[in-house]
């Protein structure tokens, strides 16, 4: 069944491909490790089809959210990088976007103080997202930052005017949060902000190699950099299960389903049919199709990858470029902020 949220998206996606000058979108990732195959079906892709399209991209690096579940932030600088190299070896050009990063934009950050006072603690508290966060939170006690998880990405959203922010269906009352805020701040003092719409990802969730979400943190994942000899051997040690026969059936077998959607999604094959030629061959050879499969289409974007990473210089050039493309617009906007809210002294 379609719902209202996915005809909304299906109606945003025409008019972006009608007339993508008149959208700007903004999205992003933690720098808290390289990049896995369920960024790169879920959100990498769709990425790259927008910019094909000449939509303006802001590609936020989110470091200072790295804080909010970990009692440590180590390594940081070098995940910014692994990250804008997978960024790049996927196919986005960074030369045509905004990548930066939240400690690189001191008005960014300041935005959010008043989208603060714009939300009550009760609101903060019934997020989807604060309470997803703080329940796979990786610190002793939860901190005040946690509850400033939502409004900080809506000011991550509302600072640069982006009018489109891919998500998925559960990120929705997040999304709704930021377009509340939008509505409230230009209600109570003078209308600075547009509220974005949601444009849903079309992608289906790909799993882990444990039959659970692909995650960073739980050790299932195939990271776009792995070489092909890790690749094997993680999809050699992926959940199963004990019938012979290979069958596409999502609800009932998810592990056996989530390895030839993998295997579809990496040939342009019916997952269907991938079942069919394999039929009785088993688990085992289940897992070398969708390694060969994997592996395959991996290949040129490996390739590219590791040409990238022997001189990261230009990386870092880009990024500091994004970074003060990012902050004459957060300067900008907060500008205007002190303007209608009439701060400006």
């Amino acid at each position: 069944m379609t719902t209202t949220a996915q005809q909304r998206s299906a109606d945003l996606d025409t008019r972006l491909r009608a007339h993508p000058d008149r959208f700007r979108v903004l999205t992003g990732d933690r720098p808290t490790g390289r990049l896995h195959l369920g960024h790169y079906f879920g959100t990498l892709h769709n990425r790259v089809r927008l910019q094909r399209l000449g939509v303006p991209l802001h590609l936020v690096i989110a470091d200072y959210q790295v804080i909010t579940d970990r009692d440590t932030a180590e390594h940081l600088d070098e995940h910014v990088e692994e990250l804008l190299l997978d960024y790049y070896a996927a196919g986005l050009d960074l030369e045509r976007c905004t990548p930066f990063t939240h400690s690189a934009v001191p008005a960014l950050n300041q935005l959010m103080l008043p989208l603060l006072s714009l939300v009550s603690l009760p609101e903060l508290h019934r997020n989807p997202t604060v309470k997803d966060e703080i329940t796979h939170s990786r610190q002793a006690s939860v901190n005040g930052l946690m509850l400033t998880y939502p409004v900080h990405q809506a000011a991550d959203i509302l600072f640069c005017g982006a009018n489109v922010v891919p998500v998925g269906q559960d990120q929705l009352p997040h999304l709704e949060l930021t377009r509340t805020l939008a509505r409230r701040f230009n209600d109570r003092y003078a209308p600075v902000f547009t509220e974005p719409e949601a444009l849903l990802s079309p992608a289906p969730l790909v799993l882990g190699t444990d039959g659970t979400k692909m995650s960073k943190s739980r050790g299932n994942a195939i990271h776009l950099a792995d070489t092909p000899d890790r690749t094997a051997r993680l999809l050699r040690g992926a959940t199963t299960d004990s019938q012979r026969h290979i069958t596409y059936e999502p609800d009932t077998r998810p592990e056996i389903a989530s390895l030839l959607l993998l295997a579809s999604l990496c040939t342009g094959q019916d997952p269907h049919r991938i079942a069919e030629d394999l039929g009785s061959a088993g688990a085992a050879a289940l897992k070398n199709t969708v390694t060969d499969a994997v592996n395959t289409h991996l290949a040129p974007l490996r390739a590219r990858r590791a040409e990238l990473a022997q001189d990261r210089t230009h990386l870092r050039r880009l990024l500091r470029e994004g970074n003060a493309r990012a902050r004459d617009h957060a300067e900008s906007t907060l500008d205007q902020v002190r303007t209608a809210m009439g701060t400006r002294y």
